[in-house]
């Protein structure tokens, strides 16, 4: 089993594993009450941020390296809004007014 601490930035894995985190975050949040409980959607997306901020600066970093590399990518341009903003509104970036609602460029 490979340890966590082996899991170089170059490994194809982790834009994968992004790509589908953003994913389902963003599903979440567009869920209708009906289809999601929307007190469980508002936990998970606090625990998947409350994690992602908890990482090592240098690996959330990388995280943002590849949040700006795969809305470079993205055809879709809802998808791509989203992978722009996922950052600011996990609190992992701060735009310059310090609002957190910024977007990567």
């Amino acid at each position: 089993m490979t340890d966590m601490a082996d899991m170089t930035g170059r490994d194809p894995l982790v834009p994968a594993l992004t790509g589908m985190l953003v994913d389902v975050v963003w599903w979440l949040e567009s869920c209708g009450d009906e289809e999601v409980d929307p007190d469980s959607a508002v936990k998970i997306m606090e625990s998947v941020g409350g994690e992602l901020l908890r990482l090592p600066s240098g690996q959330r970093e990388r995280l943002v390296q590849v949040l700006v590399a795969l809305a470079e990518a993205e055809q879709d341009p809802a998808r791509r809004d989203f992978l722009k903003g996922f950052p600011f509104a996990i609190g992992m970036v701060e735009d310059e007014d310090g609002s957190g609602r910024g977007c990567l460029t």
